[in-house]
């Protein structure tokens, strides 16, 4: 009897190490934290086919939207550790637990790779009356509770960006929420709100169409993208204690899924982010690659999420001290 045991867990164990090693055999589910159109969603959809040539299967992405990417996040979560759920998301996660939106955070999941990161930049409709940051900061004043900025909610770059602009000047202004930058920045055109901070990748080729206007890059330079555009630095100098910060896009998997599995995602991942066609994208869009896994992508996640948990919790804008989650201060 207990030979028949040791013999049955035998097999057991050399049948999951099998078809792990045959990893993958169906197709995979990508995951995408935010709507179609915005900057997410262009990273995960540029490089997907890539990577699907690497592992020779396909990837079906969806859009699970809300909870500024928590009900993503907690979908994947909630499905077996088996690589085949991938977690395609941005930097939000990352302030779940201090905002109380979420007890999950990246230190959750595996990381597959942090592919790319973005810089901020502020923007406006065409129309509003003003045309560089000082102008905003100015006409913001002059108007309390009229100018509407647009929100991707907490967490995310417009929170972030918003909680350092608090930190130099205080601003009356009406904060109005999207589900992504895709939808906010269709607003913005239309002039249902006034102004937003986004990132550099998904307002370029609109700035550059003349749909909306560039007010400042959130950066302590120029871009080479928009050499004419003054980084925000000229106007508050303050900012350079917290710049050059940005959002970033990345691949991840719920801990516990097998080491070939990974191993193979991440060969995969890496392997398509040198892919010509997907460096043309994101250098066109602003983007900058990273293309990183492994103990350096856990370190820069830790590292972001140390800088940002603070600076929106010394901005009063969090719900938990960053102390009560272990996260060191910066």
């Amino acid at each position: 009897m207990k030979k028949t045991t040791i013999a049955l867990l035998a097999a057991l164990s050399l049948s999951s190490s099998l078809s792990f090693a045959d990893y993958p055999t169906k197709d995979i589910q990508g995951i995408i934290q935010w709507g179609a159109g915005g900057s997410t969603d262009t990273v995960m959809r540029s490089i997907t086919p890539h990577v699907e040539k690497e592992l020779g299967t396909s990837i079906i992405l969806t859009n699970k939207t809300g909870g500024v990417g928590a009900i993503a996040t907690k979908f994947v979560d909630a499905k077996n550790a088996d690589g085949y759920t991938l977690l395609m998301g941005a930097e939000n996660p990352q302030m779940y637990k201090i905002l109380g939106l979420s007890d999950i955070d990246y230190s959750d999941m595996i990381a597959i790779n942090v592919l790319a990161r973005g810089t901020p930049i502020i923007v406006a409709n065409n129309d509003a009356p003003f045309n560089n940051m000082q102008e905003l900061i100015d006409y913001t004043k002059a108007h309390p509770g009229e100018v509407k900025f647009g929100s991707t909610g907490p967490g995310g770059l417009t929170s972030i960006v918003t909680a350092m602009l608090d930190s130099q000047v205080k601003l009356d202004y009406i904060s109005i929420p999207y589900n992504g930058d895709g939808p906010a920045l269709t607003a913005l055109q239309g002039g249902a709100i006034d102004v937003m901070p986004a990132v550099l990748g998904a307002t370029i080729e609109q700035i550059k169409a003349g749909r909306m206007k560039a007010i400042s890059l959130v950066d302590v330079e120029s871009s080479k993208l928009l050499p004419d555009l003054a980084p925000i630095t000229d106007t508050l100098p303050g900012m350079k204690s917290y710049l050059p910060w940005g959002p970033f896009f990345g691949v991840f998997v719920k801990k516990g899924t097998s080491d070939e599995a990974v191993e193979k995602l991440q060969a995969a991942f890496q392997k398509a982010a040198f892919n010509s066609d997907f460096v043309d994208l994101m250098q066109k869009r602003g983007f900058t690659i990273m293309n990183i896994s492994g103990d350096e992508a856990n370190y820069f996640l830790e590292a972001y999420r140390s800088t940002s948990s603070w600076l929106v919790h010394d901005a009063g804008f969090s719900k938990f001290s960053p102390e009560e989650f272990g996260i060191r201060k910066p």
